[in-house]
């Protein structure tokens, strides 16, 4: 499971993208659709130095600095989902509400230190998965009520911690993304046949808390139906919820 960096803008992840060839021939098809001689002008992606974001209001605490980063690249990354609204406001450069601090949790210490340090310091915590979100679930937008913001990235916790073949069952770290979940279930000739447009990027953890749907998703497949039970930090503690078939 190799650690990728999603674009600052666009789908996919850094070095991902179109050949020059397959991009003069998707142009030429609009082209040739709209009934048009060719593109002369283009709106350039945004580049990360060129948006001028706000300083964060608050300091990595010592405890936390060992997996935080307050650094430009980091908090852009975490502001926005996927959705047209959201790359209206990259376009725009328009990065108002981005996280002060990002977070990335590498174990469950880490995730309970962040949310007890937030907890005291009056800071809001977002939980981030695979970016993908189209709903607005993971930007920063929170007003007055905060000292602050911190985008909790749970990427780091994406293993499978147990299959059981009897059961058809496996035991999953809520960061582990859709591909990663069929190449390691695969091996033990299971599939968990869910996939969403968002496949590449998508988190269990996220699938589940928005209760995704996607491709094949017209009667038991959606995400809801193959979860048994979840286990979760919260600034009160853990919560497990007891094991049932799906």
């Amino acid at each position: 499971m190799v650690a990728k960096r999603p674009k600052f803008c666009g789908w996919g992840y850094e070095g991902d993208g179109l050949t020059q060839e397959e991009r003069e021939m998707v142009l030429a098809r609009y082209a040739e659709r709209f009934g048009l001689e060719g593109f002369e002008k283009f709106i350039n992606s945004p580049l990360p130095d060129q948006v001028d974001l706000h300083a964060s209001r608050i300091e990595i605490p010592a405890a936390l600095a060992d997996f935080c980063s307050a650094a430009n690249i980091d908090r852009l990354t975490h502001t926005y989902g996927k959705s047209f609204p959201d790359y209206v406001r990259i376009y725009d450069k328009n990065f108002t509400n981005a996280p002060d601090i990002v977070a990335y949790a590498k174990s469950e210490d880490h995730v309970d230190a962040v949310l007890d340090w937030a907890t005291g310091a009056k800071v809001a915590v977002i939980p981030f998965g695979g970016g993908s979100s189209v709903v607005g679930g993971i930007e920063p937008a929170v007003g007055g009520k905060f000292a602050g913001t911190l985008s909790l990235d749970l990427t780091s916790l994406n293993q499978i911690l147990e299959i059981d073949k009897t059961s058809r069952a496996a035991r999953m770290q809520g960061g582990i993304r859709c591909p990663d979940i069929e190449n390691g279930l695969r091996p033990h000739g299971l599939t968990m046949r869910h996939f969403p447009q968002s496949f590449d990027l998508a988190t269990l953890g996220g699938m589940i808390a928005t209760r995704s749907g996607g491709h094949f998703a017209t009667l038991y497949t959606h995400i809801d139906d193959f979860v048994e039970s979840t286990r979760m930090m919260t600034p009160a503690g853990v919560m497990e919820s007891r094991r049932l078939p799906g």
